[in-house]
């Protein structure tokens, strides 16, 4: 029977695409660049392949955070500092969270009835600082960032954090949902609990398969009582 549940935040809680698209808008008009559908896009396409080193442990998360900027203003023909870039692109990011239509009314949904957590790739300040402007910080038991756990999902070591700091989540009353197979899914069978996929746009599992699989965020309590 599942007692907890390990939410991803960024494209299945939370708006990530809407927030990062304000954030990256604010430091390129900062910079003296017109922020362009083409300009956005790129960023958008060049920071996924960051994100994806790190979780293969190629990366630091310093370096996703700076190379990113490297790759666009070199593209761009931009001189501009890449740490200055981000430190003011992070703290814009942290000001503004964005919910999809569901989520608050699947929290009410499921609050009370199971233990939530919160499970991200990224940094404490910024996703601290989204959840607290949308309102959400007071659904969770405890919220679990790379940052402070000092490694990445899908890694086991991440998920030995989370486990270490609340040693009352076991693993087989747990599910953790999101949307990332390579993050979350990944993880949560390198961490030995059960999946649950959010996949709105119908995507195709291929290497990595989880255990169930929904496309609408109110789907979700009525498979957690099949479980």
């Amino acid at each position: 029977m599942v007692q907890n549940i390990l939410f991803d935040l960024d494209e299945t809680l939370l708006d990530f695409k809407r927030s990062e698209s304000r954030a990256l808008s604010n430091m390129l008009r900062h910079i003296g660049v017109e922020p362009t559908e083409k300009v956005i896009s790129r960023y958008s396409e060049i920071n996924k392949s960051r994100w994806k080193l790190l979780e293969q442990g190629l990366l630091t998360r310093q370096q996703v955070k700076e190379s990113r900027y490297e790759i666009l203003f070199a593209e761009l023909g931009v001189d501009y500092s890449a740490a200055e870039a981000t430190a003011y692109y992070e703290d814009q990011l942290s000001q503004k969270g964005f919910v999809f239509p569901d989520t608050i009314k699947l929290l009410d949904t499921l609050y009370g009835r199971y233990k939530l957590y919160i499970v991200s790739n990224s940094g404490a300040y910024v996703q601290t600082g989204r959840m607290a402007d949308c309102g959400i910080v007071k659904y969770f038991e405890d919220i679990f960032i790379s940052e402070d756990a000092g490694a990445e999902k899908p890694s086991r070591e991440f998920f030995d954090y989370c486990f270490g700091r609340r040693p009352e989540i076991k693993a087989d009353e747990t599910v953790i949902i999101g949307d990332s197979l390579t993050s979350d899914i990944q993880g949560g069978i390198n961490a030995g609990i059960r999946t649950i996929w959010f996949n709105p746009d119908g995507q195709q599992a291929a290497d990595i398969h989880p255990d169930y699989e929904v496309k609408k965020l109110m789907d979700i309590p009525a498979l957690l009582e099949e479980l």
